[in-house]
């Protein structure tokens, strides 16, 4: 919260968790999620909360869970001192209190990709919404690149960092070698045996790197999934360019041909 700009305001903020599917008999089905803002904290007695925002979800349901953060976030915008964190309480339809690890939620020992973060959303002067992960510092900003949409590193308030979930490389080309003969296609094909094709494969997660070669639209749409990743998926990886290639092969009419045929390898990848 000490990234918020002079002038602008906080219109939103959300605590958001990934869960997992959890199985556990020593519960029943029905979980009920409570975050509250802890006002003060004591060592000799029970902090002082105040609920922000309460969710009920099946033991076995999995994905982000969303909770509105907003008054905690105005509070700690007035005056920083009085940011004590959060409080996460997960209980059984019995009120009996359950370890939120066993309800098969994550911590910042989880993957990267899922781990919990805070989003905010801002109204600037000039009218323009933008979102940021709050809980951590702001990089330094590399040089613009041409583009019509600004990149997303360079949007205020978004990190310019790649972000990978689970080890997973980001948007990139891979070897893949087609051969004629595999495919039972040597019959016709004279030459060649077969060619390097390449494929693209990885990740466009948010924020999209200038490696990335992503799209104005792919930016947007990663926008867009950060804010509502249950209604928009994230963009994919995809060619961006593409070659010719020319195959000797016999037609119809036992007719050599030598033909180059358009879009038959990967030049480049990029998130689309």
């Amino acid at each position: 919260m000490t990234q918020v700009p002079t002038g602008e305001t906080v219109t939103a903020a959300e605590f958001r968790l990934f869960k997992t599917r959890s199985f556990s008999r020593h519960f029943n089905r029905t979980l009920h999620i409570s975050v509250y803002e802890i006002h003060r904290d004591h060592s000799n007695r029970q902090p002082e909360l105040t609920l922000l925002d309460h969710e009920s979800i099946q033991a076995g349901d999995e994905g982000w869970l969303v909770f509105d953060v907003t008054a905690a976030s105005n509070h700690w915008l007035l005056n920083a001192k009085y940011n004590a964190g959060l409080r996460l309480y997960v209980e059984n339809d019995e009120g009996q209190s359950i370890d939120p690890s066993l309800a098969g939620i994550l911590g910042r020992r989880a993957p990267r990709s899922k781990q919990p973060f805070m989003v905010t959303f801002f109204q600037a002067n000039r009218n323009q919404i933008r979102s940021t992960r709050a809980v951590k510092q702001l990089k330094k900003r590399q040089q613009k690149k041409h583009s019509d949409l600004p990149h997303p590193n360079k949007l205020p308030g978004v990190f310019d960092h790649v972000h990978v979930p689970d080890g997973r490389q980001v948007c990139k080309r891979h070897e893949l070698y087609v051969s004629f003969r595999d495919l039972g296609w040597l019959d016709w094909v004279i030459a060649p045996q077969g060619y390097s094709a390449f494929y693209c494969e990885g990740e466009c997660s948010f924020p999209l790197d200038s490696c990335m070669n992503a799209t104005n639209h792919a930016i947007l749409q990663s926008l867009v999934h950060l804010m509502k990743p249950e209604s928009v998926p994230k963009a994919c990886c995809a060619p961006t360019k593409l070659s010719a290639t020319s195959v000797l092969y016999y037609d119809n009419n036992n007719n050599v041909i030598l033909k180059k045929h358009r879009n038959m390898v990967v030049k480049s990848c990029g998130c689309h």
